[in-house]
């Protein structure tokens, strides 16, 4: 995928705080995008959706081997392999099987998800029809129906829609649900409230956590622990958006995993002009 910085766009809010009722709506925009920066990075970067548009390859068995031999009329070239289990079996360079369940050959390709779904397939300026001439198997596989297959090379220098290319436009990236809703509602609230001036109405609520580390009063001390030690930790302060994040990322990953395979061929992506 793409280099990306944040969330496509700010993730939708439902505010239960009380604020100013002259508060200005480009303030509430700007926090909302803050929080919503804020929760994707601290969620690990998976949550969408957002539009990609790419120009795929289609996924090749042993297009390279020089090993092959006729297994039968009409059957087409065959290259034989030791399984994992340590049996000899063969390969067909004419198509690759999606799984052991699949009775034939699936012919597809690979789209870096997850995918949320497909907005077009623009073969070579024809529109497919989903479900009919295309459907998306777990985990990314644009899988060709009625009897065709994707092209196996494409003219790459060509624009979209001309002959001989093959476009997919989909959106990547988890749905947002409640939860996350909740989330980025709670902590757009306290990061509006950490900067209403004094006297402002709701000014003096915000519970994100400060820097007070010693109070003093009376000739009573007390020290405290350092209430920033949280964001170390890829927390907030706060219940709810804190429960959101240890759910969606228990294990704390700044980045989406990945899987390379040799098996896959990542697709072209055009980010310039």
């Amino acid at each position: 995928m793409p280099l990306q910085v944040g969330p496509c766009d700010p993730w939708p809010v439902d505010l239960c705080c009380q604020l100013p009722e002259d508060l200005d709506q480009a303030v509430i925009d700007r926090w909302t995008r803050v929080a919503s920066q804020t929760l994707w990075r601290l969620s690990g970067m998976r949550w969408g959706p957002c539009p990609v548009t790419v120009r795929p390859c289609r996924r090749a068995c042993a297009d390279s081997s020089p090993i092959s031999f006729q297994a039968g009329a009409g059957t087409g070239p065959w290259v034989p392999y030791i399984g994992e289990d340590g049996q000899w079996r063969n390969a067909s360079v004419c198509g690759c099987p999606s799984s052991d369940c699949s009775c034939g050959e699936l012919c597809e390709v690979y789209l870096p998800g997850p995918v949320y779904d497909v907005v077009e397939v623009n073969e070579g300026g024809q529109i497919l029809v989903p479900g009919i001439e295309y459907r998306v198997d777990a985990p990314g596989k644009l899988v060709r129906l009625g009897g065709q297959c994707w092209m196996s090379c494409q003219d790459m220098a060509a624009p979209e829609g001309a002959p001989n290319t093959l476009t997919v436009t989909y959106r990547w990236g988890l749905p947002l649900d409640d939860a996350a809703i909740a989330a980025v509602s709670e902590l757009t609230c306290q990061l509006i409230l950490a900067c209403l001036p004094p006297g402002t109405r709701g000014c003096g609520e915000c519970r994100l956590p400060g820097n007070v580390t010693r109070v003093v009063r009376r000739g009573v001390e007390i020290e405290m622990a350092d209430p920033t030690l949280i964001f170390t930790e890829g927390r907030t302060g706060l219940p709810l958006t804190d429960l959101w994040i240890r759910t969606v990322n228990p294990g704390g990953l700044t980045s989406p995993s990945r899987v390379y395979s040799p098996d896959f061929r990542r697709p072209r992506i055009t980010t310039w002009p």
